[in-house]
């Protein structure tokens, strides 16, 4: 091989890897965000006994066994909390779901005013200041919602706020499933 051959590959190099990378970051962009895999479908939720906010019922491992429940991870510091936040509120009054709310990393002061400003349709509110309950869940960030078995195993996990459709084409009619 000629020197100048060699100076020619050598300069395509750069160029070679760039495409190479390219291609993996659009492809990786392509991708749903609220897909993304969590280890824990179909294992027990993580034990753990969170206190509740202003007096109010707190929140632990064992009231999530019994019955399909609902788990909202949310924080009064989220913007996309509170775009999701009505669609909660009409499911606990209209449809009767039984959901219950992790604050994560949020004063639990902030998380009372969020709810009194905006409904409360959790029938109870875990406290998770230091967010080691939603590390153990696989938190990647708020907000997050999990599906509950009877048996208290995670069965769905959805990242990002929650809209209509996806209440509606998989979440509720999972939920009346599971429930039979």
């Amino acid at each position: 091989m000629s020197p100048h051959t060699k100076h020619r590959l050598l300069l395509l190099l750069p160029f070679t890897i760039f495409l190479v990378l390219a291609a993996y970051f659009a492809i990786g962009l392509t991708g749903d965000p609220s897909k993304l895999p969590s280890n824990m479908i179909n294992k027990p939720v993580p034990e753990f006994a969170l206190p509740g906010l202003d007096g109010g019922p707190g929140l632990a491992s064992t009231d999530l066994k019994g019955q399909v429940r609902l788990v909202n991870i949310f924080a009064s510091w989220c913007a996309p909390c509170r775009v999701e936040h009505p669609l909660l509120v009409r499911l606990a009054r209209e449809e009767g779901i039984t959901i219950h709310g992790i604050a994560y990393k949020d004063k639990p002061v902030d998380s009372q005013a969020f709810l009194d400003s905006l409904g409360n349709p959790y029938t109870s509110v875990g406290s998770d200041r230091d967010g080691r309950v939603g590390i153990n869940f696989g938190v990647y960030g708020v907000p997050e919602t999990y599906v509950i078995d009877k048996e208290g195993r995670i069965r769905y996990r959805h990242v990002g706020p929650l809209m209509a459709y996806d209440m509606d084409e998989v979440i509720l009619p999972m939920l009346r499933e599971l429930a039979k």
